[in-house]
């Protein structure tokens, strides 16, 4: 069934809007897009067959079905939201209310979808969609003010996200980098006991999260410090953190490939870069000279590509960085 997917989703591309395709003239790199009619694709999430689901900027949550359906709203994450008030807004000052998605995982086990919302906490709903079930809205006592990634242990079942700041929203970003604010967290959920870890206090704008192959460390990316910790989870070196890498840009979101390296999306002067590193922290690989690029997925041999900028979302093919 993956498989299957994947050859529509392909065949898609090749056939589909090509208007930016020079935009993105990087040697030996074809780039395809799935135009969405709400702009900010924030982050991309697959579901158990394999489906792509973005999170936009009006609080929705969609599916792509293929040609000729298209995108589908799948789930928002905002109680009553109103729609005449939400549908296509793109005001931050509506967020409050719209809600905004922003990390996505699907466990693969349940098949049940995590979403970070910045406003509303860690949510999830089942594999058909439907309201959002609110699983967490504080730790130790403090509200969430800005949650942001999101990553599963596949075998534990334990989720792991990042709240951004716990003074600015948000909607209120630039102050967090302004101010030079270090509030933010890595925390652990598990779903057995509903109960909130925090791993880690005082992050520069935490933002991704991700784990490692055999799960024995969580990765998160600091915006502001422009850097990566690892934080070890299992092992002689539990409960302890360390830098992985350095970047010359500010990262954003970070996800791990099949083989167990991770791709990172990274930001400087207005421009993206997708980063490529292996398990160790070495770099290996990059695609430079990007729009500015919030997520960057590694499946099936494709390089999926979200923006809190465009109104698609990117699939770049270059055989010389997936080998």
């Amino acid at each position: 069934m993956k498989s299957a997917l994947v050859i529509v989703f392909f065949l898609f591309f090749l056939s589909g809007n090509q208007a930016h395709a020079a935009y993105f003239s990087l040697p030996n790199l074809n780039h395809h897009e799935i135009p969405i009619h709400v702009p900010q694709p924030e982050s991309i999430a697959f579901d158990c067959n394999g489906a792509p689901y973005v999170g936009v900027a009006d609080g929705r949550i969609f599916k792509w079905l293929g040609l000729p359906f298209g995108w589908t709203e799948f789930t928002v994450t905002a109680p009553n939201r109103p729609r005449e008030l939400c549908d296509l807004s793109t005001s931050k000052e509506n967020e409050p209310i719209c809600g905004r998605p922003l990390g996505l995982k699907f466990d693969l086990t349940t098949c049940e979808l995590y979403i970070a919302d910045a406003y509303f906490g860690l949510l999830k709903t089942g594999p058909y969609g439907g309201a959002a079930q609110v699983l967490a809205t504080s730790a130790e006592g403090f509200p969430f003010r800005f949650l942001n990634g999101v990553d599963i242990d596949h075998q534990s079942g334990m989720v792991y996200f990042t709240d951004t700041s716990t003074i600015y929203q948000r909607r209120n970003w630039g102050l967090s980098v302004s101010t030079g604010d270090k509030t933010g967290r890595l925390m652990r959920y598990d779903p057995s006991t509903k109960n909130v870890t925090v791993l880690l206090h005082g992050l520069s704008f935490a933002n991704g999260v991700a784990l490692s192959k055999d799960g024995d460390f969580v990765l998160v990316t600091q915006t502001t410090a422009k850097n990566i910790l690892r934080y070890w989870l299992r092992g002689p070196r539990a409960n302890t953190v360390g830098t992985f890498f350095n970047l010359q840009g500010a990262p954003d979101n970070i996800n791990r490939n099949i083989n167990g390296e991770f791709w990172v999306a990274e930001n400087s002067a207005g421009r993206g870069k997708a980063v490529k590193l292996d398990a160790q922290g070495n770099f290996l690989d990059a695609v430079d000279g990007l729009n500015p690029v919030s997520h960057v997925e590694q499946r099936y041999g494709n390089l999926w590509i979200g923006s809190v900028v465009n109104n698609f979302v990117g699939i770049d093919k270059c055989h010389s960085i997936f080998n």
